[in-house]
């Protein structure tokens, strides 16, 4: 399984909140069908399944989002690299519910 941050950034509100939120969509690929779909049915947020890969979209708090501080400001590509390891491992403990 591969795991790649496609994008990030800030939100609207959403559902009427009257809070920021901000989101992290990520690119899931190397599962086969099964697995998929078993995610895309499970996971919390927006997922949709494109050319044999997951997009999952999650919304954050803007206080929790992944990318807030200014340490992942000034050090990105070290803290995408991150995100993609946790959601891969939490990812990958999800499976094994399957």
């Amino acid at each position: 399984m591969k795991v790649k941050v496609e994008n990030y950034g800030s939100a609207e509100k959403i559902d009427s909140e009257d809070k920021n939120m901000s989101f992290v969509t990520y690119k899931v690929s190397g599962l086969d069908s099964s697995s998929l779909n078993f995610l895309k049915e499970n996971l919390e947020g927006e997922t949709t399944i494109k050319d044999d890969s997951l997009y999952v979209k999650i919304f954050y708090d803007e206080e929790m989002a992944p990318f807030h501080s200014d340490e992942a400001k000034t050090k990105i590509d070290d803290f995408i690299a991150r995100e993609e390891i946790e959601m891969a491992v939490f990812l990958s403990s999800f499976l094994e519910d399957m």
